[in-house]
């Protein structure tokens, strides 16, 4: 039997796992700078270490629409960098076993049982492809604020 060590981050009602070897970081939810002309599933941008960071909301990121409040964030690295992704309580370390079935939603790789709860397993590659996740206008934006954080610094 093969284990998969992840964590677990809650959204809402359901729970998502991230293979734990991406996750750099579970952090607090940041105070955000707002980007306006961004896609409804970029929040905003905050600072970690003085690294400019895109969070995402998990929930519409997945196509299931806005989440409400989120207290906590996932810091991963991606193929383009730092990210983090809303979590609506405590994300937790779990180890899950066999995948009992597949999943419906986009980026996502399977489903597991962990006690009486479904876990739907993010595929982290998937889910923020570069195309998928920053239309070029959110892109441009986004390092346009990147540039004037790095200047005033």
């Amino acid at each position: 039997m093969t284990e998969l060590h992840v964590v677990l981050a809650p959204v809402g009602a359901d729970v998502y796992a991230v293979p734990i070897d991406r996750v750099l970081q579970v952090a607090v939810a940041p105070a955000l700078t707002r980007l306006v002309t961004a896609p409804p599933h970029v929040l905003g941008l905050f600072s970690l270490r003085g690294q400019i960071v895109p969070l995402l909301d998990t929930s519409a990121l997945l196509g299931l629409g806005a989440s409400a409040a989120f207290t906590f964030v996932l810091v991963l690295q991606s193929p383009d960098g730092l990210v983090g992704l809303t979590a609506t309580a405590f994300p937790e370390r779990a180890v899950l076993g066999v995948c009992v079935g597949t999943s419906e939603l986009p980026g996502t790789d399977g489903s597991y049982l962990r006690g009486d709860r479904v876990v739907v397993l993010l595929d982290i590659d998937v889910l923020l492809t570069g195309e998928r996740i920053t239309p070029e206008r959110a892109r441009r934006e986004i390092a346009s604020a990147v540039a004037a954080s790095n200047g005033a610094g």
